[in-house]
């Protein structure tokens, strides 16, 4: 299926432009694309058109943080968020996307409240440690799996860190061009791939890719304090909006 007119290729435009500067390193923003570009398809379709950005703009993420990421933290999490993807393909048929859709939010929105409620300082940082990483990587493989929601799962574990802004940036950008690489397979067999999706998106890639280069240096000029801030910020609009999604189905 191949979509047209100016309004999806201008959605389009949109999501791929958020996708590329969450790969640079800005927070949560990549989350967005799904729903944007949903306004102009159907949320399934908009994930599959959408793998093939993430996927072209994590190969220029991963240059760009080569040398800037926690290697415990990817140790843990990699293998754990491709369990998740597995569970999510053997599962494709019998998960309900509205009900993960709620789960993801109401994590994400339990967080946030906390984190401000609590004030950050209040929380001890604490670093990687395996149960929590593997609990909270496999649910994020699996939500990125299932809508490309892997990010507020992936918060809950890696936030309370409180890790140097670029190597969030770094682990972030390669634990997800990992998960997403292992997403082509499934998403192939589940037809969500083709040949027409790839003809669709492949003009906005340019845009893509500028965009991940601008994230990086938005990410690197940002006050590390402002950058967690709006970190918390886009974790709660989203979260929020994904709780809205599940409540109108």
């Amino acid at each position: 299926m191949v979509d047209g007119g100016l309004f999806f290729y201008a959605a389009a435009l949109v999501a791929a432009v958020l996708v590329g500067a969450s790969k640079g390193g800005l927070p949560v923003v990549g989350m967005l694309g799904v729903p944007v570009l949903a306004l102009a398809t159907s949320p399934v379709h908009a994930a599959g058109l959408l793998l093939p950005i993430f996927v072209v703009t994590d190969v220029f993420g991963l240059w760009v943080y080569r040398r800037e990421f926690d290697r415990r933290n990817l140790m843990i999490l990699i293998p754990a968020a491709t369990l998740g993807v597995a569970i999510g393909w053997a599962t494709a048929s019998l998960v309900s996307d509205r009900l993960v859709t709620l789960l993801v939010g109401v994590i994400g929105l339990s967080f946030c409240l906390n984190y401000w409620l609590r004030g950050r300082h209040a929380v001890t940082p604490h670093r990687a440690d395996v149960p929590r990483g593997v609990f909270w990587g496999t649910v994020s493989g699996f939500t990125s799996f299932v809508s490309h929601a892997g990010a507020p799962p992936y918060q809950m574990y890696v936030l309370p860190q409180r890790l140097d802004k670029m190597i969030y940036a770094g682990t972030t950008t390669i634990l997800f061009a990992v998960v997403n690489a292992v997403k082509l397979v499934p998403y192939w067999a589940l037809g969500q791939l083709s040949l027409a999706n790839l003809k669709t998106v492949a003009a906005l890639f340019p845009f893509a890719i500028a965009a991940t280069f601008v994230g990086v240096k938005l990410t690197r000029i940002l006050p590390q304090d402002l950058f967690y801030r709006l970190v918390i910020g886009a974790l709660f609009l989203v979260s929020l909006k994904l709780v809205y999604d599940a409540a109108l189905g």
